[in-house]
């Protein structure tokens, strides 16, 4: 049976207090991410996502910036009226046959 370790969450604060520790002193991602037990590539990663975006970094779990909400308004919107075409042609399919 092989245990598996439970993945670690970190807040928005949590990050930005590490990527302030970089550079402080001459500290390197490395020296940072062996005295808090992160990997290197984790604090990496934080890095490119806060210069990426910095207003909009680290929104947490369920939060979502405001261009994936608009991606995913419209995908919704599409999703329905891409149903109502087809259920629009299916009755004029049925209308065709059965003209009454």
């Amino acid at each position: 049976m092989v245990a598996y370790k439970r993945r670690r969450t970190y807040d928005r604060e949590f990050k930005l207090e590490v990527l302030q520790m970089i550079g402080q002193d001459g500290r390197t991602i490395k020296s940072v991410a062996q005295d808090l037990g992160i990997h290197p590539s984790v604090i990496g990663r934080w890095r490119r996502e806060f210069h990426r975006d910095q207003q909009d970094a680290f929104v947490g779990t369920g939060h979502q910036t405001p261009q994936e909400a608009e991606i995913r308004r419209l995908r919704k919107k599409l999703a329905d009226v891409t149903e109502e075409r087809d259920i629009l042609k299916k009755a004029v399919a049925f209308f065709a046959k059965h003209p009454e």
